[in-house]
């Protein structure tokens, strides 16, 4: 999970956190200013993404070669992540009616061949998977660790604060308990994280409606079945990311901080700046980092403010829907939706961020008679669901002319709602055509009843029936990696 820029100390005091204090409230006076201010993100609808990928070696087993593939590429859009056999791919940002998703899904395989080119003299693989199925226990700990500055620092930070061990509990078929001293089970999750570009005047409507659907996203799109071998939710990203970076110790009855990993704290009532300053409120800070210049030089200068230090605190709060700033153009927003697991191909990615995207603006129009119907605690209730039962989740719908509540499938809702993600990706300016052909892609997991999750439970218990569990975990890893490669759309990935 990507957290962002570097730094350059590991170590701090109390002035540090003093000053950064300062500083996040200079920032927050400076996005508030610029959020009334006429004209300002104004622009063309746009995407960009983020794919993280698993480095493998021969046998399919991590190789910590991260550094060595990223000196040899020399390429600024790829960047290290916080174990040694993860990176990320920063993918180039495309107008929606330029033909983004067509553009984006060709960019990622263009760059997964040159990497693999790369990964292949340092005696590598890439894959892009939710959870890497072959994973062993001693894949994790200290001696996994990029050797950042930021990582470093970060991982210290919240073993300070947590105080005591790290605690796994993950339910399923084979349910998962474990202890660890440090965070680094965080990097067995890679996502493949969609931004896009909203007006601010649209912001909190559009932000509601990512929020409302992200659970479907994520029961179409899971691909994270199993850890350590034991079969766990159909994405279990979700729960072991927010479990393996938790610092809480909690008191039934007493209040509760709320994660720094979570689906947020309640629908957006008036635009960005309340959601940027809720992280500023409700999270303490982790890397006290104070930018060069201060927010009144920038004004001073005339330059559009960077706010630096708003966007490294942001980057260690992770919400599973995060809005963003950026100074880049004259500054703009976007939402940045960080549900979505890396894999299992190009083609599938891109079609569920079709279909996020397609479905907020298609929500959007009619979102204010949809919330009322829907509690916040319900959607964050779905979103687990989901997570937890992928296609067979059975989720609470919001309904403008209903009276109660009654579960719904996820199948149902999803099937459905097609036609208004069409609709949506229509309303930004995509062709029809692409529309068409990323929509498609996610009506035929539905009515194949199959996702990327799905397949690797089936493909694992088939397996299974002729080999001990490790070999069919490699097995299985192989001929995913095979599938992938190919990018045929998982949905009609043979068993």
């Amino acid at each position: 999970v990507a957290m962002g820029i570097d730094i350059d100390k590991t170590t701090f005091e109390a002035a540090d956190f003093k000053a950064f204090g300062k500083r996040l409230e200079q920032n927050l006076e400076s996005l508030q200013a610029l959020l009334t201010r006429p004209g300002f993100g104004a622009g063309p609808a746009s995407m960009g993404s983020e794919m993280e990928m698993y480095i493998v070696d021969a046998s399919g087993y991590p190789l910590y070669a991260n550094e060595e593939i990223e000196e040899e590429a020399k390429d600024t859009q790829l960047t290290l992540e916080l174990n040694r056999y993860n990176l990320e791919y920063n993918l180039s940002p495309y107008a929606l009616d330029q033909s983004a998703f067509a553009k984006t899904e060709a960019e990622i395989l263009a760059k997964l061949q040159q990497l693999r080119g790369v990964a292949a003299r340092h005696g590598g693989r890439i894959v892009p998977i939710g959870i890497l199925p072959t994973l062993r226990k001693t894949d994790f700990g200290p001696h996994c660790i990029t050797r950042r500055r930021r990582y470093h620092a970060l991982v210290e930070q919240l073993i300070r604060r947590r105080g005591d061990k790290f605690h796994i509990e993950i339910n399923g078929d084979d349910p998962l308990k474990l202890e660890l001293a440090d965070i680094t089970l965080e990097g067995a999750n890679t996502s493949f994280q969609v931004h896009y570009r909203v007006t601010p005047g649209n912001y909190a409507d559009t932000f509601n409606a990512m929020q409302l659907l992200t659970p479907l996203a994520v029961a179409i799109s899971a691909n994270s079945p199993t850890l350590f071998g034991h079969r766990l939710w159909q994405e279990t990203r979700i729960p072991l990311f927010k479990q393996s970076i938790d610092t809480r110790h909690t008191d039934r009855y007493g209040w509760r901080e709320p994660a720094r990993v979570s689906f947020g704290q309640g629908w957006a009532r008036r635009g960005a700046g309340e959601l940027f300053q809720e992280v500023v409120r409700i999270y303490p800070p982790l890397l006290p980092v104070c930018s060069d210049v201060s927010p009144s030089q920038e004004q001073t200068d005339a330059v559009t403010p960077s706010l630096a230090e708003l966007r490294l605190h942001q980057g260690t709060v992770w919400l599973w829907n995060r809005p963003i700033y950026d100074d880049a153009g004259g500054g703009h927003l976007r939402i940045e939706m960080r549900a979505l697991p890396a894999g299992p191909t190009a083609i599938d990615m891109v079609a569920s961020a079709a279909f996020m995207i397609g479905l907020a603006e298609g929500l959007r129009p009619r979102i204010n008679d949809l919330l009322p119907a829907q509690p916040f605690a319900i959607a964050e209730y779905n979103f687990y669901r989901a997570a937890q039962h992928g296609l067979d989740a059975r989720l609470l719908w919001p309904d403008a002319g209903q009276s109660g509540y009654r579960e719904r499938g996820v199948m149902e809702i999803a099937s459905a709602l097609l036609p208004t993600a069409w609709a949506g990706l229509r309303a930004i300016g995509v062709a029809a055509d692409e529309a068409d052909h990323y929509i498609g892609i996610v009506e035929q997991r539905l009515e194949r009843r199959q996702t990327g999750a799905i397949w690797q439970r089936r493909m694992l218990a088939r397996l299974r029936e002729s080999m001990p569990l490790q070999s069919a975990l490699h097995e299985l890893l192989e001929i995913y990696m095979t599938h992938s490669e190919a990018n045929t759309p998982v949905a009609e990935w043979p068993l």
